[in-house]
């Protein structure tokens, strides 16, 4: 999922969900910088303090570089939670280790991922931590079907558009990526082999909410893929367990969106339909000024880096990338800053997926432990 739906669509889900304006825009910038956090190390102080921060993205990297971007911290626990084929903890699904990695929507995983934000919810950081929650538990309906490791799961040949024609605009796309002595030779099986990793050998395919399309598998299977009726579900069940963790109550018997706000996502799921993120997102952010929804009218921005971003707030910098010398000026605000609570949020929901919630469904991806994958 991009920035229209991680932030905006978030935003308004919290909204409806009950939550006032500056915690869901909490909720919704966390739910977004987890695919924009891509710094990582120590950060120094002038008085001696040091900070640890981690990345939860590789946004300065692309599919290409597969052996970079094989990180079992990165993309296991922030964007292709292992799904366990949706059975519960302790239970073992068929086939080889490779079955327990595919990221299904609404998994046993995600759900107790959720359960245990709830129960923490009175931290610090619970709030920062469950709009992380929301970015990795809404990337399980676009993200199902693929693994954050590099199997040949992800491979895609035979992609189709809406009406089930070979997807022609999709291979000249893709040709664009390659030099030409490469595009010649350019097959489907070779774009897999390409990119390994996670949906890399569809792109963008599974983060645009308006596409309707499908693909044939590295398992031969035909999948058939409608995004505007996945995001919604993805929407509709965010709502539930946003309800849920107001009530502090995982197990509560709520509603999800209500009918007349679900529409309006609804139609413009499909109707937002520009290729580029940034313009579907302010689409999305002028409905919500227009009052489309039933929580009013509301302001919506999002800075990841420079003035005006948590980071600059928090630290002062201005600059995109970190080189590991900087020295920043201390303020006693900084221990209160938004970006301070968002990295200890990443590295808890990090260390709780890797060393305690996947190992109780018997996934070890995290310390000494290595993957064995088996073909």
């Amino acid at each position: 999922m991009q920035i229209d739906f991680h932030n905006g669509v978030t935003y308004i889900v919290a909204r409806l969900a009950g939550f006032d304006h500056p915690e869901a825009d909490v909720i919704a910038h966390c739910a977004q910088y987890v695919d924009d956090a891509t710094n990582s190390g120590l950060i120094r102080f002038n008085n001696g303090t040091v900070f640890n921060h981690i990345s939860s993205a590789h946004k300065l990297l692309d599919y290409r570089n597969f052996r970079q971007l094989a990180n079992y911290q990165v993309w296991i626990p922030f964007h292709f939670l292992p799904g366990n084929e949706g059975l519960a903890a302790h239970q073992n699904p068929n086939g080889t280790f490779i079955n327990k990695l595919i990221c299904r929507p609404n998994s046993h995983v995600a759900q107790d991922m959720l359960r245990e934000c709830i129960q923490l919810h009175q931290t610090h950081h619970g709030l920062y931590r469950l709009g992380i929650a929301m970015h990795v538990y809404a990337d399980t309906w676009a993200h199902q079907g693929f693994a954050g490791v590099n199997h040949q799961v992800n491979e895609a040949t035979k992609l189709i558009d809406s009406r089930g024609n070979l997807d022609r605009k999709f291979t000249k796309k893709v040709k664009s990526y390659f030099k030409k002595n490469l595009v010649d030779n350019l097959t489907g099986h070779l774009l897999s082999e390409v990119f390994p990793l996670g949906h890399g050998a569809v792109l963008g395919h599974p983060d645009k909410p308006f596409l309707k399309w499908g693909y044939t598998n590295g398992l031969n299977e035909k999948i058939i893929r409608n995004n505007p009726t996945d995001y919604l579900e993805a929407a509709d069940h965010m709502c539930q367990w946003l309800r849920r963790y107001r009530l502090g109550d995982p197990n509560a018997l709520v509603p999800g969106l209500p009918a007349a706000d679900k529409a309006v996502i609804a139609e413009h799921l499909q109707s937002i339909h520009h290729k580029d993120d940034e313009v579907r997102y302010r689409q999305w952010l002028d409905i919500i000024n227009q009052g489309r929804f039933s929580f009013g009218s509301a302001h919506l921005s999002y800075i990841h880096k420079g003035i005006g971003s948590w980071k600059h707030d928090a630290i002062g910098t201005e600059a995109f990338l970190d080189t590991g010398e900087e020295v920043f000026q201390y303020y006693p605000s900084f221990l209160e800053s938004h970006w301070k609570r968002f990295h200890e949020a990443l590295i808890a929901h990090r260390s709780y997926i890797v060393d305690t919630l996947l190992p109780q469904y018997d996934i070890h991806v995290g310390g000494n432990k290595a993957v064995k994958l088996t073909r």
